[in-house]
């Protein structure tokens, strides 16, 4: 024991006088968290000014700018975000007339992330409720989910914004019921006998909100203020695209889509987000594909998906009793997971017996030839 203790000794003494050679995590001249919180000028939201001289509103805002700045790589990844997401937004809010600001709510709400998803049920940059959202014209199933296109889901934002408006009367106010739905405010409005939002006691996470988004527009506004040096390089360069419109007479495979914007299957669900799964749907679409693509889309598409069509030796397979997912797929040499994406199915589908799965056989398979129901068939429609 005494030798362990002399060993440990002696290493401390050698290691506390050893030079320590490693670049600092943060440069030596990063803002301190005091003075980062001392403001300059009297913070404002869509023009309405934001009453720090009112103490408890200060202490508000001081949290919130700290919690945040404290969060550096949340921060770091809001600015590398905002060059590529929010141009689309201040455009449109521009052509709507609208407050430029409201974009800063975008990032409180999804940190500038397509796919964000609250426990609620919310979805999207703008964190759509589906109701609301469809309320709003987005088109929400499970094939399409246009809380997730950063355009669709903006100009939705901007009408639920102009209504909260016109029923408020202040953008602070709109923000407000945007965060915790208007009839909740209205009812707080009317029991409290008072519409200023800092004035009303609200539920807690409605408190934070406005003070929250203020924080973001404070940082964001002048990030090297509170010790962000980022280079153009450092920012995620904004999304470079063409827009086209194809025609889908039946469900269609998005890799037509890829192959035909000579791009791949991820590009193309990157680009756009709002796409569920592997198919698009019957229907008419605008889809953006990476800038610079083929100048005959139109034309490889229409030959791609004739060829595809063409070459499909498609089959419809009735369900027999004592049958599973798993077994199907083994008789006829597909994948598992290729036999759910075909079917639209999820891993924990049940299915029964008289169902009909579409399946697209790999290997050549026999089956029950007295079974009438298993028969080829170029259908392409599906009970489940």
């Amino acid at each position: 024991m005494v030798k362990w203790k002399l060993l440990f000794l002696l290493g401390a003494i050698i290691f506390s006088f050893s030079p320590v050679q490693a670049d600092p995590f943060e440069p030596q001249g990063f803002p301190s968290l005091l003075a980062s919180i001392k403001l300059e000028t009297v913070p404002e939201f869509c023009g309405e000014v934001v009453p720090i001289g009112d103490q408890e509103v200060k202490e508000r805002l001081e949290k919130e700018l700290l919690l945040s700045l404290w969060n550096r790589p949340q921060v770091i990844l809001w600015l590398k975000r905002s060059k590529r997401y929010l141009p689309p937004m201040e455009e449109l809010l521009r052509k709507e007339g609208m407050p430029d600001d409201l974009k800063y709510v975008a990032i409180a709400e999804s940190a500038l992330r397509p796919h964000a998803h609250s426990r609620k049920g919310a979805v999207g940059f703008w964190q759509f409720m589906k109701y609301t959202g469809q309320k709003y014209g987005l088109i929400i199933d499970d094939r399409i989910d246009e809380r997730r296109n950063i355009f669709a889901s903006t100009s939705a934002a901007i009408r639920y914004f102009g209504d909260l408006h016109e029923i408020f009367g202040s953008w602070t106010m709109a923000a407000a019921a945007y965060n915790m739905g208007e009839e909740g405010l209205m009812a707080e409005i009317l029991e409290q006998g008072n519409n200023e939002y800092y004035n009303l006691h609200l539920p807690l996470e409605t408190q934070r909100y406005i003070l929250r988004i203020i924080a973001i527009k404070l940082i964001l506004s002048d990030p090297a203020r509170y010790g962000f040096y980022l280079t153009e390089e450092d920012y995620y360069p904004p999304f470079d695209f063409d827009r086209v419109r194809i025609e889908c007479m039946d469900e269609t495979p998005i890799r037509i889509v890829a192959q035909a914007a000579g791009t791949t299957f991820k590009d193309i669900k990157d680009l756009n987000p709002e796409i569920r799964g592997h198919y698009l749907p019957e229907g008419d679409y605008t889809l953006l594909i990476p800038k610079g693509g083929p100048e005959d889309f139109q034309a490889r598409y229409r030959s791609l998906l004739r060829e595809w069509s063409s070459n499909q030796q498609e089959r419809i397979y009735f369900v027999k009793e004592g049958d599973n997912l798993t077994a199907i797929a083994e008789r006829f040499g597909v994948p598992l997971a290729s036999l759910l994406i075909w079917n639209r199915l999820n891993p924990r589908a049940t299915i029964h017996p008289g169902d009909k799965l579409i399946i697209y056989p790999q290997k050549p398979v026999y089956v029950d030839i007295d079974d009438e129901n298993n028969e080829n068939n170029g259908s392409t429609l599906s009970n489940n």
